[in-house]
């Protein structure tokens, strides 16, 4: 099994652009969080031109270190990868300043089997407002300042999660989908834990072995880490077996020993993972739900 590292050593410099690879800056919002890390990472891809890759939140300074770095180049588009809060809300204020269109992602989606689950805390962090001038589509490539970029749909930690690839360069923006620091939450109802793992296999088929994610630093050996995530996440759908075939019928009795080492103010993200494994599991026929899959519902493995 592909051991999972983290790597946490990271330098936000915020207010600054940092040069992370030909042609690619990256300005880091002073917005950190347990699930946001040091802030959430923009970044300006070109030169003469550019397309700003996840604005950010809505955070004024970010925006003046944003325009500072783009220093009166066109931009060409601002992309947006999902409709999480800290990425794509200051889209609207940075077309404001720049008249650039705003490409990405659909609009903020629900996964189908929570379609009518009532709202949880996580679903906070989405961004109702966002409404881009085109949604870009699998496959679709664009230039910007001679460089070209690759729409590659990741969804998982979203419904509508995009990655972005720079083809000359052997590199990806995975945006939320893989991060160095730590695993990503894949929380209903606008994550899908099948999804997700789908997601892992298409980016273990691209060539891309360099990825710059949206929180912390690089990850420069891609495919091994993708293995690692991919190995993660089958331990933990494991781990939720083993504690249903003990007798946890529950989610919380389920998180309490399964990320008993993890910090108690993460555990309502960890309750919504366990829920994204329950219904993968709940698809496959091994697991079976008392009514509607839920953070309330009851659950007992299929022998």
């Amino acid at each position: 099994m592909t051991e999972l590292t983290f790597d946490r050593d990271f330098d936000p410099a915020y207010g600054s652009a940092v040069q992370v690879a030909p042609r690619v800056q990256r300005v880091t919002c002073q917005n950190p969080s347990p699930l946001t890390f040091f802030g959430t990472n923009s970044y300006l891809i070109g030169e003469n031109e550019v397309a700003v890759l996840d604005p950010g939140p809505e955070n004024d300074d970010h925006l003046a270190a944003l325009l500072s770095a783009i220093g009166g180049r066109p931009v060409k588009a601002i992309l947006v990868s999902h409709t999480h809060v800290d990425h794509s809300p200051l889209s609207r204020k940075l077309q404001a300043k720049t008249k650039a269109p705003i490409f990405g992602c659909p609009p903020h989606m629900r996964a189908e089997a929570f379609s009518d689950m009532p709202e949880n805390p996580m679903e906070a962090s989405a961004d109702l407002d966002y409404q881009p001038d085109r949604i870009l589509g699998e496959g679709e490539r664009f230039h910007v300042d001679s460089l070209e970029l690759e729409v590659v749909p990741t969804p998982g930690h979203t419904v509508n999660h995009l990655a972005f690839a720079l083809t000359e360069q052997d590199l990806l923006f995975p945006a939320d989908h893989v991060m160095a620091w730590a695993t990503t939450v894949v929380a209903p109802p606008d994550g899908a834990m099948g999804l997700y793992m789908n997601s892992i296999e298409r980016l273990l088929e691209r060539p891309e072995r360099r990825y710059l994610p949206a929180h912390g630093g690089e990850i420069a050996k891609a495919h091994q880490y993708l293995e690692g995530l991919r190995a993660h996440r089958l331990s933990r759908e494991a781990a939720i077996i083993e504690r249903l075939k003990a007798g946890d019928k529950t989610i919380p009795e389920m998180v309490e020993v399964i990320y008993a080492d993890v910090a108690r103010n993460l555990h309502g993200a960890a309750a919504l993972n366990v829920l994204a494994h329950l219904e993968e599991l709940c698809a496959r026929g091994e697991v079976d739900c008392e009514g509607p899959i839920s953070l309330e519902s009851y659950y007992r493995f299929l022998a």
